[in-house]
């Protein structure tokens, strides 16, 4: 096996823990492997921020961090576990370099923001970690639309607005608020309120208003499927669908974030999968 195999199947590691892997495997060779090289650089990116360090030696991290990345876009770092992955996959479907560079800059924001006033602000920071994930995954996919960029940003907004309405009691363990202060001024519910983890009507009049809100930029995205080439619309639908149908557990469960986590059941995975496999929502 060569080191470059090698690399690409410590990515495939990394990549089985997430949600996105049964999509994945939907995907064609090289596309399902450069994905999964792109995946285990967002996990490592993500670790960065998500550490017990203290915040000055993180930011130190982080510098460093971008500085393996362009060494190993330039052809170094060979011996490294993952990053040989990337470089080809980089180079392969010709990724902007830039994108990766804007994904380190929303994992660095969690460094120095711990909630964002407005939703305008929250916008910045789900654009970095989420809007260019899809870019770059676009990149992957293949596309022929002028529209497909806008379309993939609005469903990274739509996807990160879903992961903050879901962990939100995991965010608020780590001393994070993603709710805007706006919203939450809007409704009467205070950041006291959120940390005693109190449901009642203001909470759930804050979350729906939330979910409304992620349900528009579903609505941006949905187009894009019919944008991709024809051997990725499965793997962004499984993706796509993953995604709205844990926002509508989150609604009809009347958003019990406080007591457990809101997962995919498995009807819910075979459901999406076949759905992905049928060639009758494609166009």
């Amino acid at each position: 096996m060569s080191s470059l195999d090698q690399a690409y199947r410590n990515c495939e590691t990394l990549a089985r823990q997430s949600n996105f892997y049964t999509g994945l495997r939907l995907l064609p060779f090289e596309k399902r492997r450069a994905l999964m090289a792109i995946y285990a650089f967002m996990r490592q990116s993500d670790d960065l921020s998500d550490s017990e360090a203290a915040a000055s030696d993180r930011s130190q991290r982080f510098q460093a961090w971008r500085k393996i990345l362009d060494e190993t876009l330039q052809g170094r770092h060979d011996d490294h576990p993952s990053l040989p992955a990337l470089r080809d996959a980089v180079n392969r479907f010709r990724i902007p370099p830039l994108l990766f560079h804007q994904l380190i800059d929303g994992t660095e924001m969690d460094l120095t923001i711990s909630s964002y006033a407005t939703f305008e602000d929250l916008y910045r920071y789900c654009y970095h970690v989420a809007s260019v994930v899809g870019l770059i995954c676009l990149q992957v996919f293949g596309f022929d639309d002028s529209r497909a960029e806008a379309c993939a940003e609005s469903c990274g907004i739509a996807f990160q607005l879903t992961n903050i309405l879901r962990d939100i009691a995991e965010d608020l363990e780590r001393d994070r608020i993603y709710l805007p202060r706006e919203d939450m001024a809007r409704f009467q519910y205070s950041e006291a309120d959120l940390k005693s983890r109190l449901n009642d009507s203001r909470f759930q009049a804050l979350m729906i208003f939330q979910c409304q809100r992620a349900r528009r930029y579903y609505e941006l995205a949905r187009p894009l499927v019919n944008m991709l080439e024809r051997d990725s619309r499965p793997c962004f639908w499984a993706m796509f669908r993953s995604y709205e149908t844990i926002l509508q557990h989150l609604e009809s469960n009347r958003f019990k974030v406080f007591e457990k986590r809101c997962r995919l059941k498995s009807t819910d995975k075979l459901k999406i999968l076949g759905q992905a496999l049928g060639k009758r929502i494609f166009s």
